[in-house]
């Protein structure tokens, strides 16, 4: 009986503990809730591998991790699955930061969460309409150590549309126009059996010709706790500027972010893209 009641005493103890915890991109690792990241609205003809670091600093926390894509087209422009995580996540806090997210620690290592995306064409752009792109996405729990506040204990999911247009010029400097819209609908599972939403949006301006590219990106999420609890911060907002070189085999880009609202890190991104077309299935 007294083993009984010490169990239920401990069970009832983490419930109190969880039940405080903000399941938000405010009071976690930059990469447990981040922003959703979209494309120019095109799936891709060949397999696309993406290899990138990042630095994320500033608010009392710094991290630097590597992060994989991998974008499998199983019909050529049409039908895609996308597969994509952190890799190899060093962080240090401030002592002060590890005493309002309520981690265990103030620097170690993790292992992110995986992502799997299935991305469907529904139209084809034509001289009157843009693409259209419909995403699904599941978020998986992967990561092991819920203790440190660099990502959640539970899954998560996403649907989002794409949509994007180009328009060209008759400048050799800036042939191409495209822009992009980005909607969807945002869900994570918190505690004891609850879950936030939010409605997730951005929009994209891509500057360029054939040589490079310049993408200006403002996206966000509103999730509706923040409704009840104005300090939850499941609202953020972020800015990102990225440059990217294009040659014949490779993709060099470099990214910066800026948190603007309930996103307290700035990032800088450095990769390199690359197709493969023995990877890339025949049907």
């Amino acid at each position: 009986m007294k083993k009984t009641c010490i169990i239920l005493l401990v069970i009832i103890c983490q419930q109190g503990i969880y039940s405080q915890v903000r399941y938000s991109s405010s009071w976690f690792g930059p990469n447990a809730n981040p922003v959703p990241e979209f494309t120019d609205a095109t799936i891709p003809s060949k397999t696309t591998i993406s290899l990138m670091g990042d630095y994320y600093f500033g608010y009392g926390d710094r991290t630097q991790n590597g992060y994989i894509k991998v974008d499998i087209p199983l019909l050529s422009e049409r039908v895609s699955l996308k597969i994509w995580s952190a890799v190899m996540e060093h962080y240090q806090t401030t002592e002060e930061i590890k005493q309002n997210r309520g981690a265990s620690t103030t620097s170690g290592s993790e292992v992110g969460d995986i992502y799997v995306q299935t991305r469907i064409r529904l139209w084809k752009e034509q001289k009157n309409r843009p693409e259209v792109i419909l995403n699904s996405t599941l978020k998986t729990a992967s990561a092991k150590t819920f203790a440190t506040r660099r990502y959640f204990d539970t899954p998560g999911y996403y649907f989002d549309v794409e949509m994007g247009k180009s328009f060209f010029t008759k400048s050799s400097f800036i042939s191409e126009i495209r822009l992009v819209a980005d909607a969807g609908f945002l869900c994570w599972e918190t505690t004891n059996s609850a879950q936030d939403d939010a409605p997730m949006y951005g929009g994209k301006i891509i500057l360029g010709n054939q040589d490079w590219k310049i993408e200006n990106t403002l996206s966000g999420y509103w999730g509706w706790k923040n409704l009840k609890d104005k300090t939850y911060g499941d609202v953020p907002l972020v800015y990102s500027l990225k440059l990217i070189k294009q040659t014949k085999n490779l993709n060099y880009f470099a990214q910066y972010q800026y948190g603007i609202h309930d996103f307290p890190y700035n990032q800088i991104r450095v990769g390199v893209s690359f197709t493969m077309s023995k990877l890339t299935p025949k049907f």
